[in-house]
């Protein structure tokens, strides 16, 4: 016997019925960019190596340590599994000249991959939603991509204590590498405290010490010089802006003056939505404003903002609130006697899928139709909120018995009623719409 094969791991099957869960989360998602005037890109799986290593940052650990990388046997071309896709959107962006009428909205979702130990809501395989509004400056832009999280939050049925946002402003290079040298400094003077982990990152990235989780290290990395004090007025301006039209709206935030994000490319605001039903996994969504992105990726400069949102995360998140996402039963359930009253069956199965309603057919197979009482079950077992009976009675007389199978709005059977074959049309919506 051969040997069975297993999925590698943290790259998972995602089978019936949790796949009708995420096709509805999909669906809200379409929906939202669509009102909010995003267009969908789909860009490759897998990316030339340098896209990510000049985009993120030779320092950050994805580079270093998660990224699935190899070479390509067929011409020694350094290759990798997109581990993000801001870096793939911008590329896309440059190479086909996009913004040469003006700024883009866009939206994707799809696959990453990231080498790293498996846990709840983290994968090595995961997929992301991501919007990256491309050529577009103004702090407006950044309150817009915050409140399409807000917005699909809300698509989704979470409450606002479910998920909350933390601020900050990274500023422009200039005023960060002016806190990066007062942060080496302070760091420097306690070198003592950092852990082997800040003190390999002290002078390739000292910001993201800030993020550290280490306990130990918290109240040296609280009395660290703080990034706010060297942002310049045009930067101030820019954050209080972007605040204000959260104000405006009632979008409750706290700035959180140690939020820096894992990608080197950021500028100015940063964000990250936060739940804490997940517990260590409660980022749910994250991004910022990245300005100098295009450039660094060779193109014209241009300004961009956008975020990313792990749909594993959201989809737990979901689960610990209780959402439901809504039945995916059919509408109906053909109950059919043999197999030679297919040629009477079949095209009214059809005709009433054509007028949209969901049928699905009971399929004999090589151990026979089985009973009446069998098919029934089955049909009951569906979901269905009807069964369609293609009894010989039925179809002698050129109908079908249309069965109710869930009670009645004030808890009573409705009861069962006869329909032609010949006039689909005249019963499909009873059956669709009720």
């Amino acid at each position: 016997m051969a040997e069975i094969l297993q999925a590698v791991k943290g790259m998972n099957d995602l089978l019936p019925p949790e796949s009708a869960r995420w096709e509805w989360f999909e669906d809200q998602v379409r929906a939202l960019m669509r009102r909010y005037g995003y267009a969908n890109i789909r860009t490759p799986i897998v990316e030339p190596t340098a896209l990510f290593v000049r985009g993120l940052g030779e320092v950050t650990d994805i580079v270093e340590k998660e990224m699935y990388s190899f070479e390509d046997s067929m011409n020694g071309d350094q290759l990798t599994l997109r581990p993000e896709n801001t870096a793939g959107v911008v590329r896309a962006a440059i190479e086909h000249s996009m913004l040469y009428d003006g700024g883009k909205r866009l939206y994707y979702i799809g696959p990453m991959f990231r080498h790293e130990r498996p846990q709840r809501g983290r994968y090595r395989q995961f997929h992301q939603v991501g919007v990256e509004a491309l050529g577009l400056g103004g702090p407006e832009v950044d309150a817009e991509v915050i409140l399409m999280a807000r917005s699909l939050w809300r698509d989704l049925g979470l409450k606002p204590e479910d998920v909350r946002l933390e601020l900050n402003s990274l500023g422009v290079p200039a005023e960060r590498n002016a806190h990066r040298a007062a942060l080496i400094a302070h760091f420097e003077a306690h070198i003592d405290q950092l852990d082997e982990e800040a003190r390999r990152r002290l002078h390739s990235n000292p910001l993201r010490i800030l993020d550290t989780k280490n306990p130990a290290m918290q109240a040296l990395v609280e009395a660290a010089p703080k990034l706010a004090d060297y942002l310049g007025e045009d930067s101030r301006r820019h954050f209080d802006a972007v605040k204000a039209a959260l104000d405006a709206v009632g979008q409750a935030y706290t700035v959180n003056p140690r939020l820096v994000r894992g990608m080197d490319y950021y500028t100015h605001t940063v964000f990250e939505w936060i739940t804490p039903r997940l517990g260590a996994q409660g980022t749910v969504c994250g991004g910022g404003r990245y300005d100098g992105l295009m450039a660094m990726m060779g193109g014209k400069p241009a300004p961009g903002v956008g975020w990313g949102l792990g749909i594993e995360r959201v989809i737990e998140l979901l689960k610990e609130c209780a959402v439901e996402a809504p039945s995916t039963a059919p509408d109906a359930y053909a109950v059919i006697p043999d197999a030679a009253s297919l040629q009477q069956v079949v095209p009214v199965i059809e005709q009433l899928r054509a007028a949209g309603v969901a049928v699905l057919m009971h399929a004999g197979g090589k151990d026979g139709w089985g009973s009446m009482k069998s098919q029934f079950k089955k049909a009951d077992g569906s979901g269905a909120r009807f069964a369609l009976i293609f009894g010989g009675d039925e179809l002698a007389r050129g109908e079908v018995a249309v069965k109710p199978l869930r009670a009645a709005a004030d808890g009573q059977p409705a009861a069962q009623t006869l329909q032609p074959l010949a006039a689909v049309a005249g019963w499909a919506a009873m059956l669709r719409d009720a």
